[in-house]
């Protein structure tokens, strides 16, 4: 039933739309006018509809996405934790350089940089017993507020 009043409803719609079209072409024909574009309320509402979603798209977005770097650098630096332990458990001590974790390994080539391309800052401290790991965070400079950093002290 709702679709038969529905389908009547479009129906008028159109009609009074084309009825409009008609009249306003013949009246520019007689005054010897340009076309004006006429756009079916259908359409127009279509448009205002993709308006309010790419709005919405972008706001969700914003908000959504907002700590996508930090998190994405989150995990990059457990990763490089869970590596640092491994390497410990084989060797005694953590490594010197952060760059040996990446041997002939081609998926760890990008481990030693953070979302925002920046190198980790990585020290390691009483002779390799304990280790500190900083990304310097979307700024780029170390030992600023937007650092995030991990450190492994002795238990």
């Amino acid at each position: 039933m709702t679709d038969l009043i529905a389908t009547i409803l479009s129906l008028i719609e159109d009609f009074k739309f084309w009825k409009k079209k008609k009249a306003r072409r013949k009246f520019e024909k007689e005054n010897n006018l340009p076309k004006k574009l006429m756009i079916h309320p259908v359409w127009k509402l279509f448009g205002i509809l993709l308006i309010l979603f790419v709005i919405t798209k972008l706001i969700v977005g914003l908000f959504y996405f907002s700590n996508y770097g930090i998190n994405e650098t989150n995990k990059k630096m457990t990763e490089i934790g869970q590596i640092l332990e491994d390497e410990k458990n084989k060797i005694g001590n953590y490594p010197k350089e952060l760059n040996s974790i990446i041997r002939n390994n081609p998926l760890r080539q990008n481990i030693t940089t953070d979302y925002w391309g920046n190198e980790f800052f990585y020290s390691h401290i009483e002779n390799g017993l304990e280790y500190s790991l900083i990304s310097k965070g979307k700024d780029g400079i170390l030992n600023t507020e937007d650092d995030i950093k991990i450190n492994k002290n002795l238990p």
